[in-house]
């Protein structure tokens, strides 16, 4: 699942606003917004934040074999 979507859903699920999940994050609402439209360059730690609060971070997954270098 893309990050942005999944972001969307917890936070949908969890009954929070965008701006419930910027204060509760630490992150503005600037943030938050371009994080669910899927904004391609994001700090990696502010997206740390927000997925902090629904027990996530990032993390390197594997890459399926046709997507190799």
């Amino acid at each position: 699942m893309a990050l942005a979507k999944y972001v969307k859903e917890m936070r949908k699920q969890h009954e929070l606003t965008q701006v419930d999940l910027s204060e509760k994050s630490g992150v503005g609402l600037r943030f938050i917004r371009e994080l669910e439209q899927g904004k391609q360059t994001l700090r990696l730690d502010k997206v740390n934040q927000v997925l902090n609060l629904f027990g996530m971070e990032v993390g390197a997954v594997p890459m399926p074999k046709n997507a190799e270098l």
